[in-house]
C-alpha cells in the first residue's frame, strides 16, 4: 500500500508545479493587461468578481452569515488580502520592473512569521527569525536600492510592493481567527466579495476604461486566466495538494514561484534581469528558506 502511495503521489507533485507556474505567470498577464490600458484597481475588481462567481456556482449558491463578529474578521481578510494586495502589487507593476516586484513580495512569508510571532504567540521572535529577516530584507534592500536613494517610480514601486507583502501578511494572520470555523470554500468567497466591495469605491473614482478595450481577445483571455485559473481552478487544486503530499513538501514548491515569474517576465516582456536582481532573489529566497526550515524543525 505505501509503494502505491509513493506511485501515485508524483502526480500531485507534477501538478504543484503547474499551479505554481500559473501563479507565477500571473504577473507578466497583469503586467500585459496594465500596459492595454486597464488600472490597477479594474484589474483587480474585474479578477475577483469573475472569480467569486465561480465559485458561487461550485458551491451551488449557497450562502452564509458567519454572525457579526466573523464577517467583520472576514471583511478585513478581503480588505488587507484581497483590494490591498493585488491593487497595491498591481500599481507597483506599472510603476517598477515585474522582477523587481515578485522578488520584494516573496517576502511575504516571513512578515507572516514575524507577525505572527507577535501578535499569535505562535513562534518566539528568536535569534533565527531575525537572522533569517537580516538576509531577506537584504535582498530586497540590494534591489530598492540598486540605483541609490533616488526617489521616483522604481523606488516608489518596490515600496508599494513591500507593502503589498505586508497586507498579505496581516491577512495571514487574521485568517487564523476564521480558520477551523468555516470551510476554506466559504472563506474564499467571502474574501472575495469583500475585496471586490472595498475597491469598487477606488474603481469609480479612476478613469473608466473604454468597453471596446476590455472586449479586446487579448484582454479577456489575460483576465480570464488570472480569474479562473490563477484565482479559482488553483486554489482548489493547491488544497488537494496539501492534502495529498503535505503541507510541508507543497510550501516547498512555492519558492519557486518568483523564479518562474522573471523567467516569465523575461520570455514574454522582454525584460533585461542584471546580476543585482539576482543576487537580491538569492538573498530573499535564501532568507524565506532559512526561517521556513528553522520554524517547522
Amino acid at each position: 500500500m505505501i509503494e502505491e502511495k509513493r506511485n501515485t503521489d508524483w502526480w500531485f507533485h507534477v501538478v504543484a508545479i503547474l499551479v505554481i507556474v500559473a501563479w507565477g505567470a500571473s504577473f507578466p498577464c497583469t503586467r500585459l493587461l496594465l500596459d492595454a490600458g486597464i488600472t490597477p484597481t479594474e484589474i483587480f475588481v474585474y479578477r475577483s468578481a469573475i472569480a467569486y462567481l465561480g465559485l458561487l456556482v461550485i458551491s451551488r449558491f449557497k450562502v452564509s452569515f458567519w454572525g457579526w463578529p466573523d464577517e467583520l474578521l472576514a471583511f478585513l481578510c478581503g480588505l488587507t488580502g484581497g483590494a490591498m494586495y493585488f491593487v497595491l502589487q498591481n500599481i507597483a507593476l506599472k510603476l517598477t520592473l515585474l522582477s523587481d516586484v515578485v522578488i520584494v513580495i516573496a517576502v511575504n512569508p516571513l512578515l507572516t512569521t514575524i507577525l505572527a510571532a507577535i501578535f499569535l504567540k505562535e513562534e518566539h521572535f528568536s535569534w533565527k527569525i531575525l537572522l533569517s529577516s537580516m538576509v531577506a530584507f537584504a535582498g530586497v534592500a540590494v534591489v530598492t536600492f540598486r540605483e541609490g536613494f533616488v526617489w521616483g517610480n522604481g523606488l516608489l514601486g518596490n515600496v508599494l510592493a513591500f507593502l503589498a507583502a505586508l497586507a498579505w501578511a496581516v491577512y495571514c494572520v487574521i485568517l487564523k481567527r476564521v480558520q477551523g470555523r468555516h470551510s476554506t470554500l466559504s472563506i474564499t468567497r467571502k474574501v472575495m466579495i469583500y475585496g471586490t466591495l472595498c475597491a469598487l469605491p477606488v474603481m469609480f473614482c479612476e478613469p473608466r476604461t473604454p468597453l471596446s478595450t476590455l472586449l479586446r481577445t487579448d484582454v479577456l483571455a489575460n483576465m480570464l486566466f488570472l480569474a479562473l485559473i490563477c484565482s479559482m481552478a488553483a486554489f482548489f487544486i493547491w488544497n488537494l495538494v496539501i492534502k495529498k503530499i503535505g503541507a510541508i513538501r507543497s510550501s516547498n514548491y512555492l519558492y519557486l514561484d518568483p523564479v518562474i515569474s522573471i523567467i516569465i517576465g523575461v520570455i514574454v516582456l522582454n525584460e533585461r534581469v542584471g546580476a543585482v536582481a539576482v543576487v537580491g532573489c538569492a538573498l530573499v529566497l535564501l532568507g524565506v528558506i532559512m526561517v521556513e526550515k528553522m520554524t517547522k524543525r
